[in-house]
């Protein structure tokens, strides 16, 4: 029989196992690239600090999702042409299961990206995989299929330029589908076919029944962006302010506010690319937005300012704040809050500033510095920034601090340089259970301390 103090420290254990956070879509348990969990690394390499590196089969901006003791990717398999979901022990890094989802098409469209980066997403019971090539399925913790969809058949294909990147996002019972897109069917580079001809191309959000992958409702998101302005590779954000359940869209020349449940908007800021100002411009968007201390946030694209509209806005509205031109700005990474803070990466000039929700007062910048750009979006846990760049680096800051302070740079990559191609490192990193989760071009690395096992 044990003893007292044995029982003790056996239920001490699984309450903290209990407690380890799970990591359960693209941008975290907020959905806003941050966590609770501390006891995160700041010092590690691919050879130091590993708990184990497990290869993948194909390089992906899609992060590793978190749930208990399973990790999931989405990866192309080039030499198969195949598109496949993925789970790997997250006490081994073992490769639990591998699933093909679509096969016998191509994996890659342009050279900066494939039909693998948006990422999965999970609620603990099934796990959902969507693909650019607008095929979904979600898969029970087994691998085994639960229901497939090709939305090309409904709804047709997915109409931007570059690769589709929107992640899907589960919220109140139902799977989120966004698709911000050109209004007409186009031909890409002279041999792709962007769109459906014949069918409604207006950009729209879809809500799924999780359950058999029905639709429950469509929701068409009106904008007066022209071209390639009209697109988007943002991914929905939900939160609850004052009683009601929102959901946040970016894309289009604007932030929109929504209810969760139906779609009906409810706010947007009017444009952030008005005619006639000697700006507009046809840019693609990329940032999704992310909330914080009342406030969402939303970057424009290419140098443009981030723009700020309060989560109790109605109808069309100014922004309640931007940044200054040539200021604060990121034109592919999504920012993070933390603990109060907007944390937002300028990937291009590679530095990181910290702002104050109410205002957009910029608290601090600084330069991470190094050759190379930031496409993903930096995650903010343990008082502690982590972002990396196309070669793998992994720059660690400091948060919750009064000034910008570089605490180290980690080499996590496979020793090439890719400079903004299908080879470079995209996917952001992933945190749970004392651990960082980094995808590099060919290896998943589980970092920190050992994985207690789930419960």
């Amino acid at each position: 029989m044990k003893s007292p103090a044995a029982l003790l420290l056996a239920c001490l254990f699984l309450s903290s196992a209990a407690l380890a956070e799970n990591w359960p879509s693209w941008r975290g348990p907020s959905q806003d690239g941050s966590s609770p969990e501390t006891g995160l690394p700041e010092k590690f390499s691919a050879t130091e600090g590993v708990r184990w590196a497990a290869d993948v089969p194909g390089i992906a901006a899609s992060v590793p999702v978190v749930w208990g003791d399973n990790i999931f990717i989405t990866a192309p398999v080039a030499a198969e042409q195949k598109l496949v979901a993925l789970c790997y022990d997250k006490q081994t890094g073992k490769e639990k299961w591998r699933t093909t989802i679509s096969e016998g098409s191509e994996v890659q469209w342009d050279d900066k990206s494939n039909l693998a980066s948006p990422s999965a997403v999970t609620d603990g019971d099934r796990v959902y995989f969507l693909f650019a090539n607008a095929i979904a399925a979600a898969c029970d913790f087994n691998g085994k299929i639960l229901w497939k969809r090709d939305f090309k058949e409904t709804h047709g294909a997915f109409a931007t330029q570059w690769t589709y990147g929107s992640s899907p996002a589960l919220d109140g019972g139902k799977l989120y589908i966004q698709v911000l897109q050109r209004n007409e069917a186009f031909q890409f580079q002279g041999k792709f076919d962007k769109g459906t001809p014949g069918k409604d191309m207006s950009s729209y959000i879809l809500a799924v029944d999780p359950t058999t992958g029905k639709d429950l409702w469509k929701h068409i998101r009106p904008s007066l962006a022209n071209t390639e302005s009209l697109e988007a590779f943002s991914s929905p954000v939900f939160t609850t302010y004052k009683g009601q359940r929102l959901m946040l869209i970016s894309g289009g020349d604007t932030l929109t506010i929504h209810d969760a449940a139906t779609g009906k908007e409810f706010s947007r800021i009017a444009t952030w690319n008005p005619p006639g100002e000697g700006y507009n411009k046809f840019f693609r968007l990329v940032p999704s937005p992310v909330v914080g201390d009342g406030v969402a946030i939303v970057c424009a694209p290419k140098n443009s300012p981030v723009f700020a509209l309060p989560l109790d806005a109605k109808g069309e509205t100014k922004p309640l704040w931007q940044t200054e031109p040539k200021g604060v700005t990121s034109d592919v990474p999504t920012p993070a809050f933390y603990k109060g803070k907007f944390y937002v990466l300028d990937g291009g000039k590679k530095v990181l500033s910290c702002l104050e929700p109410k205002t957009g007062k910029v608290l601090w910048s600084g330069e991470l510095g190094g050759k190379t750009k930031f496409e993903s979006s930096p995650t903010v846990v343990d008082d502690k920034v982590y972002c990396i760049n196309f070669w793998g680096e992994v720059y660690v800051a400091k948060a919750n601090t009064d000034k910008f302070e570089l605490l180290s740079v980690n080499e996590m990559g496979n020793g090439t340089k890719p400079n903004g191609n299908a080879a470079s490192v995209r996917a952001s990193v992933s945190v749970s259970d004392g651990c960082l989760f980094i995808r590099s071009q060919d290896k998943l690395f589980c970092i920190g301390k050992k994985v207690q096992a789930a419960p």
